[in-house]
C-alpha cells in the first residue's frame, strides 16, 4: 500500500489542481504496466520529477527515483527518501546507488533516471551520462525515454519560482522502449536520438513567445546557448569547488 506513497501522490494531485497546472500526457502506452524499466527524463527543472510521477500513476505504477544525496541533510527529505524507496546518489561515489537501482529494476520496479545528470539550463538535451543505458542492460530491462516540457516555467535555475496560480501547461511525452541490447553508445546514441525527437515533438506543439527566458535559443527564446550553459555550469562547480576547500 505505502501509505507515505500514497499521500505524496494526493498531495501532488492537489498542488497540481491548485495551481491550475494542465498537463497533458502523451505515449502513455509505453510505460510498462508491470516489470522493471528505466525511465530516462529530461532534466529542466526543479519540478521535472512530478509530473514524470503523474504519468506512472497512469499506469498504477509508481517510479523510484535517484536524488542527490544532499536532500538527505534535510530531515523531512530524508524520511521521504526512506518511506519511498527513492535512492540517494553521492555524485562522488555513485556505485552503491547504481546497484541499489540495478537491484530494484531487477525487482521489478520502474526507475525514473536524468542522463543529464544536472539540469539543462540552455532547455536542450546537455551530454548524457551512461548510467541509465548501463543499468538497463545490466538488469535487462528496457529504456523508456520520456520528456517534460513546461515545468521549467514553474521552478529553475537562476530564475525566480513561479509556484502560485500560474495556470502553466505542462506535457509530458513518453516515447517506445528501447531494448536493452547492443553496445552501450549504441544504447546511449538511440535514447538521445529519441528523446531529441519527443523533445522537439513536444517544444513544436507549445506556445514559443519570442524572448521568453524559458524557450531554448534555437526557438527565438531567451535562454542562454548550449555552449553558454555549459560555461555557467562550468563557473558553479568551479564556485562549489572553492567553498568546499574553504571549509575544509
Amino acid at each position: 500500500m505505502e501509505p507515505v506513497f500514497r499521500a505524496l501522490e494526493m498531495t501532488a494531485h492537489v498542488a497540481v489542481r491548485a495551481t491550475g497546472t494542465k498537463i497533458t500526457f502523451h505515449g502513455l502506452e509505453n510505460l510498462p504496466t508491470a516489470g522493471g524499466a528505466v525511465i530516462a527524463i529530461n532534466h529542466t527543472g526543479y519540478l521535472d520529477w512530478l509530473p514524470a510521477a503523474l504519468a506512472a500513476t497512469h499506469r498504477k505504477r509508481r517510479m523510484r527515483f535517484m536524488i542527490k544525496a544532499e536532500m538527505q541533510d534535510v530531515k523531512i527529505v530524508d524520511w521521504l527518501i526512506r518511506h519511498t524507496k527513492t535512492i540517494p546518489v553521492d555524485r562522488r561515489a555513485g556505485a552503491g546507488a547504481y546497484a541499489a537501482a540495478v537491484q530494484w529494476l531487477r525487482s521489478g520496479e520502474i526507475v525514473g533516471v536524468y542522463p543529464e545528470a544536472t539540469i539543462s539550463r540552455s532547455f536542450e538535451l546537455k551530454e548524457f551520462k551512461s548510467g541509465a543505458v548501463r543499468m538497463a542492460k545490466e538488469a535487462q530491462v528496457p529504456i523508456v525515454p520520456l520528456v517534460v516540457w513546461g515545468a521549467h516555467r514553474l521552478w529553475t535555475k537562476d530564475h525566480p519560482k513561479a509556484l502560485g496560480r500560474n495556470k502553466i501547461p505542462v506535457t509530458v511525452a513518453a516515447g517506445p522502449a528501447i531494448a536493452p541490447a547492443g553496445e552501450i553508445a549504441e544504447l546511449d546514441a538511440a535514447l538521445r536520438a529519441r528523446m531529441t525527437q519527443l523533445l522537439h515533438d513536444a517544444q513544436d506543439g507549445y506556445p514559443q513567445p519570442q524572448g521568453a527566458f524559458w524557450l531554448p535559443r534555437r526557438l527565438g527564446g531567451g535562454a542562454p546557448t548550449p555552449e553558454e550553459a555549459r560555461r555557467l555550469d562550468e563557473a558553479e562547480l568551479a564556485e562549489r569547488a572553492r567553498r568546499r576547500a574553504g571549509q575544509q
